[in-house]
């Protein structure tokens, strides 16, 4: 199985200035070959083929020199690459068109081969070896590097390693339900009880700071040296929102995929849901797109799995007790009594139940009608088909053409 570890990487000037070179070059090949992609689809109507503009190499390589002299040969072969994948998860729905690279945000490149783990040091070809911090042992055959640099200066390299059978965790046998909110992020049932978490509100801690920064920031002269150090100040505030929050995800995540062996979450449209305009930046904050991302990729490393249930399943609406449906609940309502029964439910607590049961009943169908032992049993993830497809357009858009460099 593939297994990533991200490192910090501290390069001395000399190798900042050798890595700011194969940046550009890298970026500088990417916006070429889209500009030229996007060229060949308004004059033909059809897509350009990764050969072709891979064969664009050698001779751009003739005509700009630096090309082969400040980059390594494979990180070129690798954007192109990455800009065929681009595409391909284009018009298979799962993400928006490639767009040109800018100098301005976080930079990357590729190593598909020769960079070798020497001690505590990343040993990198025409860059030379790199002072590197490994937080866990490197185990397994490197497969490829991503070397990046993110808005506020720091340096990272992404190793993504092979290793054999599966990743040791300890492994829980519940089946959870969870209910995403934004008063509390995932109130989980396990059948038996209801735990709520409560949102931490990342932004919102770091909102007075931040708006304290950008107006400084706003006010400076474009090009000036101190409008430069106020945007890696505004960069900084952002880089530790986000940090904060995918520290919040990764142990929740964490915490309970070692509790359980089915985990079942709805299916929500987040993309959706963020057009509400009073809510939209609580919901761009609270990251639940991620979190089931972290739920699905360590349940598939402990053989456990991920189920997502229809968006569109009354889950606050339906009565726990007796399986009634009310016609209306209003986002304000959180208890209500069953009409028909007379029990009274947590709007979420109620909500996590029903998700859960609803999960298993999907389950022990198993599509097919064969049934499967989900409440506590060991139950393998199958392939999933389709995913990330959901409301997305698989045709081409058309792209205003403009010259690709740096």
């Amino acid at each position: 199985m593939l297994k990533a570890i991200k490192v910090r990487l501290y390069p001395t000037t000399k190798q900042e200035i050798a890595l700011a070179k194969s940046f550009g070059c890298a970026r500088w090949y990417w916006n070429y070959a889209l500009n030229a992609c996007i060229q060949h689809y308004q004059e033909t109507g059809k897509s350009l083929k990764l050969s072709v503009y891979k064969a664009y190499l050698p001779q751009l390589k003739v005509e700009h020199p630096w090309l082969k002299e400040d980059c390594y040969s494979a990180v070129l072969q690798c954007v192109a690459i990455n800009l065929n994948k681009a595409y391909a998860n284009f018009f298979e729905g799962r993400a928006k068109p490639p767009r040109f690279k800018s100098k301005h945000h976080k930079q990357s490149i590729q190593y598909p081969q020769n960079v070798k783990v020497a001690g505590d040091c990343l040993d990198v070809p025409k860059i030379g070896v790199i002072k590197a911090v490994f937080h866990r042992p490197i185990e397994g055959k490197v497969k490829t590097v991503t070397i990046s640099k993110t808005p506020t200066d720091k340096y990272f390299a992404s190793i993504l390693l092979e290793v054999e059978g599966g990743v040791g965790q300890p492994s829980g046998d519940k089946t959870l339900g969870i209910d995403l909110g934004l008063k509390d992020f995932a109130i989980v049932n396990d059948g038996e009880q209801t735990t709520k978490h409560s949102n931490p509100k990342h932004l919102k801690r770091h909102e007075k700071n931040l708006a304290r920064k950008q107006k400084k920031f706003a006010r400076k002269v474009k090009g000036s040296n101190s409008r430069n150090k106020y945007k890696k100040l505004v960069a900084k505030v952002h880089e530790r929102v986000s940090n904060s929050r995918q520290d919040f995800l990764h142990k929740l995540s964490r915490k309970l995929v070692d509790e359980s062996q089915v985990i079942i979450v709805e299916n929500l449209n987040v993309k959706g849901m963020v057009r509400n305009l009073r809510l939209s930046k609580s919901i761009s904050d609270v990251g639940w797109g991620m979190f089931v991302n972290f739920l699905d990729y360590k349940l598939k490393r402990k053989e456990g799995r991920l189920v997502e249930i229809g968006r569109f399943f009354p889950s606050s609406k339906t009565c726990s007790s007796c399986g009634h449906v009310l016609d209306e609940l209003t986002l304000d309502i959180r208890e209500w009594a069953c009409p028909s029964c007379g029990t009274h439910h947590d709007r979420d607590g109620n909500a996590a139940l029903n998700i859960r049961k609803e999960g298993i009943r999907m389950l022990q169908t198993n599509d097919g009608g064969n049934p499967v032992i989900a409440d506590g049993g060991c139950v393998r993830p199958p392939t999933r088909k389709g995913k990330g497809q959901r409301s997305m357009k698989s045709e081409a858009h058309t792209v205003p053409v403009r010259v690709g460099v740096g």
